[in-house]
């Protein structure tokens, strides 16, 4: 493992040389709408337009690019969850290696597509097990057995050195230094670059990571002191998912004195469908991180000059039904409930006209099982317009002669059913 001061602004600096012609000069665009949820100047780092649809493959063609003949003729390997494959394929394409590149099961199809599409005949896909850890164990042995060159999603100084190229470009886009700059974090390889590089050409600027809650592998770090593994993991921000954080990204986290917050993935997914809807920008999950932030978990000064990374648009468009699910429940504006109907003539429509409001919607009603020809379960799902109207609908409900029971988002008994 390189040392991790090598990691420094030149070091970056001359990731960029490498990198030039190879990757997107992305857009820096101004965000009338976050602008005006913070009453800030805020500006969205277009990294979704990148030669791959994200950062990642300023890390992977940094490391591979500085792999000796001998050595890159062996092969490389890597575990990621969708992006950091698709750089290591672009990267093995354009330089003439070959590579495998192992993505777990929750990898969306898309993504796998993508791999194999900008890698050709120089990449072999290989799904194995539900998570990053799995994918990268699978990665690890591959290389110790045939020789092949491991190359890190995160957890390595060249990989970290492409990412924070970020800081550079944005930097030189902007003419003039930020107050703020937001990054997503997974494993932190991007946090490390753009916090190493700004820590020493630009320490006034506040930086704040940005994980999913339920995948905060960094925080968790920063806590203990050194790198944790997390008990549990809610795999939804696939971009972000990480269970550990990195060996060389945690040291250098602390040392760049950036803050570390964490953003509910019901939220990610609201504002995924806002840049969807209101900007036009597909953004997945990792992608939408840190703008999701701002005005909520992030609060900053007004008038500040604000920069949101958009990491990924690696976004599979199957997922659209789940992620508004996820945003309406996220909302408040969408709940369970299973309810006991008797088995007569009548029972469904007195629900309707007495529990139901005007302009609440049933989005969901499937009988769970019919326990005894008196009484029937029915899992019942109930959209209402705002979330102001809860209380009115559970008070209709405890008037009723009906048994219902509200099934709380996370509990048990939400996971079975849904």
């Amino acid at each position: 493992m390189h040392d991790i001061d090598t990691v420094t602004a030149a070091t970056i600096e001359k990731a960029a040389e490498r990198l030039a012609g190879v990757v997107t000069r992305t857009p820096l665009e101004p965000s009338a709408r976050l602008s005006s949820r913070v009453d800030a100047q805020v500006w969205v780092k277009r990294e979704d337009l990148q030669t791959v649809r994200s950062y990642k493959i300023r890390g992977a063609y940094n490391f591979i690019v500085q792999l000796d003949e001998d050595v890159r003729a062996r092969g490389v390997v890597c575990a990621s969850a969708g992006n950091h494959a698709q750089g290591v394929a672009y990267a093995c394409r354009r330089l003439g290696a070959n590579g495998r590149v192992y993505v777990p099961g929750t990898t969306p199809r898309q993504k796998r597509e993508r791999i194999a599409t900008l890698g050709g005949a120089h990449i072999e896909v290989i799904v194995v097990g539900e998570t990053y850890e799995d994918a990268f164990a699978a990665a690890n042995e591959d290389a110790q057995r045939t020789g092949a060159t491991l190359v890190p999603a995160f957890d390595d100084v060249r990989t970290v050195a492409g990412q924070g190229t970020v800081a550079c470009e944005v930097i030189e886009q902007l003419g003039f230094v930020p107050d703020v700059v937001l990054v997503p974090v997974g494993g932190g390889g991007l946090l490390a670059g753009v916090g190493s590089w700004l820590r020493e050409r630009h320490p006034d600027v506040r930086i704040v990571g940005v994980e999913p809650a339920g995948a905060a592998c960094m925080a968790a770090a920063l806590e203990a002191g050194h790198p944790v593994r997390l008990p549990e993991l809610d795999s939804f921000v696939d971009g972000a998912a990480v269970r550990e954080a990195g060996a060389v990204t945690y040291p250098l986290i602390r040392e760049s004195g950036a803050e570390l917050t964490a953003v509910a993935e019901g939220a990610v997914c609201t504002e995924m469908l806002a840049m969807y809807q209101s900007d036009g920008i597909i953004a997945e999950p990792a992608g939408a991180l840190a703008a999701a932030s701002l005005g909520t978990v992030v609060r900053v000064e007004p008038g500040q000059t604000v920069v949101c990374v958009v990491s990924g648009g690696n976004n599979d468009v199957s997922r659209y039904s789940e992620i508004l699910e996820r945003s309406l429940m996220h909302e408040g504006l969408k709940h369970y409930f299973l309810v006991g109907f008797p088995q007569e003539p009548g029972a469904l429509r007195r629900f309707l006209e007495q529990v139901l409001g005007p302009e609440d919607d049933i989005t969901r009603f499937e009988y769970v099982k019919r326990t005894n020809r008196e009484m029937g379960p029915a899992l019942v799902g109930i959209e209402i317009a705002r979330s102001a109207d809860l209380p009115g609908l559970l008070a209709r409900m405890d008037a009723s002669p009906l048994q219902v029971e509200r099934i709380e988002p996370g509990s048990p008994l939400f996971h079975f059913l849904l």
